[in-house]
């Protein structure tokens, strides 16, 4: 028998299932020790010849055994091929056959049998079986002895790994909570580097402090000592002040008593600057006219109208007739007329206002005055009275009452006190309406002229709106502007359609003087007068015409009686006149501007205006009065 070179054996599995009771322990300590590999499978001998070793599993990346027993298989010279050496030959080695002894027979699978009558044949292969079972026995035995040995060894260094690892774990949280504390006195020194830093800074700065605190000291020190020498001065200076002022208080008193004194002189003055200022007025005439022509569209003024430049109260009107026989040459008619005042197309806003400021300074004093505008439709009469919304191109109502309350300011220094009230009211189709109504249309008030029994005229259900200041009287005249009613014609993209009348009623107190005063300012811009063929009114249009045609004609009418001074004067023809009879008959300022347009084919209303205007320019009414109490 030989042996076989020393390797660790893995046995097939036909020979594990013979002796399961010898591998089985040799096994289970095998999956133990999970860091072991297992043994390469060991070589068996067959018929004294070294069989070729079988492949075996690719090594794992486990620390190795040493090793262990190896198996020596004696080949018998008679008997049957173990299973294993078939089992081998299955996995790809190459085992030689076995050729049968005489006398016996090959049987299935390769396995010798044996004849019945060879009974020494059968107990000889017993005997190879039952050696060859010792052997495997044997190295089971050595190799599990080396096993024993080889798990000793690896628990023990198991158990040294075990205690390094423990130590190596103090170690490293011996480290940290090193680290931990060095990172916090890291965070410290920086801290305390930063604060450092800081305050060498601070340092620095109050050293720098200091040496101007030293500075100013001494300056300061040197400045106390020249206010001491100036107390003393001063000391000796207030002791004369305390003299002069007993003498300046003396004066005081004398000067009150001046003042009190100039005071009543110019109250005095105020009373004589009113009365010289209404002389004036009247010796201007109680009724005054004023005539603006509007500028053509393309600027200029036509041939027909001629203005003299030397003369601002002169307007001709030049009329081309052609001869009727044909023998004589062509004709020229001039109709001259004469107001208090003629503007031409040039003149500004500014210019045509400052020739009536003193009238509506006369409502202040206590007198009622009345403004309005007269003429053909698109002659410019709503431009003259209400104007644009820029300062230079105002009208004369924004620009009266401009000036109505800075009078009524500068007044206050004289002790007068002034409350005012406003109304808005238009006259449409021979009906009152309430141009500063805000309430629904269906629900809107019925409105009459009434005469009280002091001959003032009011309105029923009118609205009377309490103001203050200028900005709140714009605000209503802006409101009256979108009520108004206004169309559109053949001569004019925006005529109005009716007679609107603004109020301004005024009421002065002087208490320190025991004098109160009350006055109306109205100032009118009536509907214009137009042609049907003209205007081409229809409709509504057409009866909105003969309304406003009906009460200018009323108004002329009246105006004639005026001139020709007869006992009875026909107010009451028309709402217009109604509502206008204190300012053409009472006690009242009043002025007229009579607009015309410059185009040729409106001479024949421009010629009617004038005759208008001089009518009423010839007319003479009682001398207005203050009312003052």
């Amino acid at each position: 028998m030989s042996r076989l070179p020393i390797s660790k054996r893995v046995f097939p599995s036909s020979s594990s299932s013979e002796n399961g009771h010898d591998v089985g322990p040799a096994q289970k300590r095998i999956r133990k020790d999970p860091e072991t590999v297992r043994p390469q499978a060991a070589a068996t001998i067959i018929g004294g010849r070294r069989a070729p070793v079988a492949a075996t599993r690719a090594p794992i990346s486990r620390p190795v055994r040493t090793a262990g027993a190896a198996t020596v298989a004696v080949a018998p010279s008679r008997g049957v091929l173990k299973q294993s050496v078939a089992s081998t030959a299955a996995k790809g080695v190459n085992v030689r056959p076995t050729v049968a002894p005489p006398g016996t027979k090959a049987g299935v699978g390769g396995v010798i049998k044996r004849n019945k009558w060879d009974l020494k044949a059968k107990v000889s292969d017993m005997e190879d079986k039952l050696r060859n079972y010792q052997t495997k026995v044997k190295s089971a035995n050595q190799e599990n002895e080396v096993l024993k040995g080889t798990m000793v060894q690896s628990q023990s260094k198991v158990v040294e790994m075990e205690r390094e690892l423990l130590k190596q774990r103090k170690q490293i949280s011996e480290y940290e909570e090193k680290l931990q504390a060095l990172s916090g006195v890291q965070a410290e020194l920086e801290q305390v580097c930063s604060d450092k830093g800081t305050l060498e800074k601070e340092l620095s700065n109050l050293e720098a402090k200091y040496k101007v605190m030293e500075t100013l000291r001494d300056s300061q020190e040197t400045e106390l000592q020249t206010l001491k020498m100036k107390l003393s001065v001063q000391e000796s200076t207030l002791t004369r002040v305390q003299t002069t002022l007993k003498n300046t208080e003396e004066e005081v008193c004398s000067l009150k008593e001046t003042v009190a004194e100039q005071k009543d002189e110019l109250h005095a003055g105020e009373m004589e600057r009113r009365r010289l200022h209404n002389t004036i007025q009247e010796l201007k005439g109680n009724i005054r006219v004023f005539c603006r022509v509007r500028p053509l569209v393309e600027g200029g003024i036509s041939k027909h109208i001629q203005l003299p430049a030397s003369d601002d109260k002169t307007i001709t009107l030049a009329k081309t007739e052609e001869s009727h026989t044909g023998k004589t040459a062509d004709t020229q008619k001039n109709y001259n007329f004469s107001f208090d005042r003629v503007f031409g197309p040039q003149a500004s806003q500014q210019e045509v206002f400052e020739e009536i400021s003193l009238l509506v300074q006369s409502a202040l004093d206590g007198y009622n005055v009345c403004c309005f505008a007269y003429g053909q439709t698109g002659s410019g009469k709503t431009y003259t009275m209400e104007g644009d919304e820029f300062d230079a191109t105002r009208g004369v109502i924004p620009r009266a009452v401009q000036q109505i309350f800075k009078a009524a300011e500068k007044l206050g220094s004289q002790g007068w006190e002034f409350s005012f009230t406003a109304s808005f009211v238009e006259i449409y189709n021979e009906t009152l309406r309430d141009l500063l109504y805000t309430g629904k249309a269906n629900k809107r008030p019925e409105h009459e002229v009434r005469k009280l029994t002091n001959n003032d005229v009011t309105i029923s259900n009118l609205t009377y709106e309490k103001v203050s200041n200028e900005d709140q009287v714009l605000g209503l005249i802006a409101l009256a502007n979108q009520n108004r009613s206004t169309a559109q014609t053949a001569q004019n993209d925006r005529s109005s359609r009716s007679h609107s009348v603004f109020q301004l009623d005024i009421e002065g107190v002087n208490a320190g003087r025991d004098i109160k005063c009350k006055s109306t300012l109205c100032l009118v811009d009536l509907a214009g007068s137009e042609r049907m063929l003209k205007s081409q009114s229809q409709g509504e249009r057409f009866k909105e015409m003969t309304a406003i045609n009906g009460s200018l004609s009323n108004l002329g009418i009246v105006i004639t009686a005026l001139a020709n001074k007869e006992s009875y004067i026909p107010y009451r023809n028309s709402k217009l006149t109604y509502l206008l009879q204190g300012c053409l008959g009472g006690n009242s300022k009043t002025l007229m501007f009579v607009n015309i347009a410059p185009e040729q084919d409106s001479f024949g209303e421009t010629l009617n205006s004038l005759r208008f205007a001089s009518k009423v320019n010839d007319c003479v009414i009682g001398t207005a009065s203050a009312n003052r109490k």
